[in-house]
């Protein structure tokens, strides 16, 4: 997972990218969004072309977890071909998977569109979902947000999509170029402990037993990862664990002590004084920036 993370950020910040993402979202009005297999956030949430229904319904805890489930419905099933899901609201996403060696490491990712113009009785039935979840949202605000939802075509769609797979195919080739790179830059030792680290970041794992692991004596795999990822294997090991809690912060049903036992960690003040120190924040006020947005 960890490897996959690493991927999808260097393609994110490369001028290929950065320059596609920007031309799509100007031509289209629509958002663009990269993300790594596993991740589990609202992948459009602050966008430039935010839906903002789709921004209000964030707002609300129950809204946001039958977001979140279509989320994980569109992650399942674009596994080799483009897939669109369509939510609660009638609103559409679609995923364009990207591969390394035909192993799936993340996807470009759109929509927040209707496929058909909004309907006064289509929005009876999405309002009286809401008040069935409990959902506090204003009226008003809502209907309005709905209304002004962008509506596209299914030929325009199509095309959108097919755009969207063109380019797929193009990362998936600078993926494998950045892999073979990568392979012969860092060592094998590091490679495997890395794989290693995101197979058991929610367990007690320990220096020593990824050293056996390894094949290789403490103080040589010290000495090796440390010059290979300028991290001590601890500091390491947290890192992973709290980009795992990030995710599962976005979850609002999770309380804090079950995500941080999730991850590895032993006790919630351990959990509190990591997440502190690399994010600069509480994992409270993490959650609660993350829900205002």
């Amino acid at each position: 997972m960890q490897l996959n993370e690493e991927l999808i950020r260097r393609i994110r910040e490369s001028q290929t990218f950065i320059e596609y993402e920007s031309a799509f979202e100007d031509a289209t009005g629509l958002p663009l969004t990269i993300r790594p297999e596993g991740s589990s956030t609202l992948p459009h949430r602050a966008r430039r072309n935010e839906n903002p229904f789709c921004a209000l319904l964030s707002e609300s805890n129950c809204a946001c977890a039958a977001c979140l489930e279509v989320q994980q419905k569109l992650m399942n099933a674009a596994a080799d071909q483009p897939v669109t899901v369509t939510c609660f609201a009638g609103l559409c996403d679609s995923a364009v998977p990207i591969k390394v060696g035909g192993r799936r490491i993340g996807f470009l990712q759109t929509g927040q569109i209707a496929l058909k113009e909004p309907s006064r009785p289509a929005f009876k039935k999405v309002r009286e979902k809401l008040i069935e979840w409990g959902a506090e949202i204003d009226t008003s605000r809502l209907e309005e947000a709905y209304f002004g939802t962008k509506v596209v075509c299914q030929r325009r769609h199509d095309a959108v999509v097919q755009l969207l797979n063109i380019f797929a195919d193009q990362l998936s080739s600078m993926a494998d170029r950045m892999t073979v790179q990568e392979a012969d830059t860092e060592p094998s030792i590091v490679r495997r402990a890395k794989a290693h680290i995101t197979a058991h970041y929610g367990d007690a794992i320990s220096l020593a037993e990824t050293a056996r692991a390894m094949h290789v004596s403490t103080f040589y795999f010290c000495k090796i990862f440390k010059r290979a990822t300028g991290l001590t294997f601890t500091d390491y090991v947290g890192r992973v664990r709290i980009e795992k809690a990030k995710n599962l912060l976005l979850n609002p049903h999770l309380r804090i002590s079950e995500i941080a036992y999730t991850v590895g960690f032993q006790s919630l003040t351990h959990f509190n004084r990591v997440f502190r120190k690399l994010t600069g924040e509480a994992p409270t006020v993490f959650r609660e920036s993350l829900l205002r947005v």
